[in-house]
């Protein structure tokens, strides 16, 4: 039996009809406002930088149209759509050998490069020792030791990885070093006060203290990776059937097939978008919860 308001008389029912009630209902509303809010920001993140890309697309198709510009200088985008579909069956396998080097050369770079920056914190000595030669591998334009790279390598294919490892290698040092040393002193202390052995003090404190500069490191390591490969490609000069993007980029210019060579460099440029987006979502996965550079500010 439903409670009646000694004072007024009245059932919940009569007093959710008057409105005493409201309140309590009107309690969700910042939720359904602070939803909507974010729903709305998420949809002008997507929806701004695709009515831009859209217009940059009429602008281009304009202005080839209007000018009458040949195809073989500029195409239109129509021509462009048009060539990545018929000429699908010659730049998708292209792009399969380009992924193949560009994320087997991050593979290698990640274990290399996390496993040496551990090394090189354990001894100045060793820093010494080995990071110079690693900062001038960095320095050195990979298009000058390529030649080398391609007399000394056993085939055209471990050539270019070993160019895209070089360049994707020292963001991943460099950035997972630095994380490492910028451990708070004071937690150091507290370790070495529980007796926490060097193992331990890695594991449980450098390593997760220097997750967020590693993820900076794979995050740029994984856009260069990508553009070694095409460089690396492009010195070597190679070409056949197990050839890249790069190679299908300069038989696309020799012919004058210039809608192709823009089917290929769109092919590339969303190749990286995705590389970084992929990264950039799993930092995100990795740091929202705990780290300061992915918590929204609450002032």
């Amino acid at each position: 039996m439903a409670a009646i308001d000694t004072e007024t008389g009245d059932t919940p029912r009569k007093q959710a009809e008057r409105g005493d009630m409201a309140p309590d209902r009107a309690g969700t509303a910042p939720l359904r406002d602070h939803l909507g809010g974010r729903l709305g920001a998420r949809l002008l993140q997507i929806g701004i930088p695709a009515l831009m890309l859209a217009l940059l697309v009429l602008v281009w198709h304009w202005y080839v149209t209007a000018n009458a510009v040949p195809h073989y200088i500029m195409p239109s985008p129509i021509r462009v759509a048009r060539a990545m579909v018929e000429d699908w069956h010659i730049l998708f396998p292209a792009l399969l050998v380009t992924l193949k080097i560009t994320f087997t050369a991050l593979a290698l770079a990640l274990v290399g490069g996390v496993a040496l920056a551990i090394l090189l914190i354990q001894s100045k000595w060793i820093e010494l020792a080995l990071y110079p030669y690693a900062v001038i591998l960095q320095v050195t334009p990979i298009v000058a030791i390529a030649p080398l790279i391609l007399i000394y390598a056993p085939s055209t294919q471990v050539a270019l990885l070993i160019c895209a490892w070089i360049v994707a290698f020292f963001p991943i040092l460099s950035n997972t070093v630095q994380g490492l040393k910028s451990v708070d002193h004071n937690l150091l202390n507290l370790f070495e006060l529980y007796g926490a052995s060097r193992l331990e003090t890695l594991f449980f404190l450098r390593l997760p203290a220097a997750l967020p500069y590693f993820l900076t490191g794979l995050r740029i390591g994984g856009g260069l990776a990508l553009i070694a490969a095409v460089v690396a490609e492009f010195a070597a000069g190679s070409a056949g059937a197990g050839s890249g993007l790069a190679f299908r980029l300069l038989e696309s210019q020799f012919r004058l097939n210039i809608p192709r060579l823009f089917a290929a460099l769109i092919l590339l440029s969303v190749t990286g978008i995705l590389i970084f987006f992929a990264t950039s979502f799993l930092s995100h996965l990795l740091l929202h919860k705990w780290h300061e550079s992915a918590l929204k500010r609450e002032n």
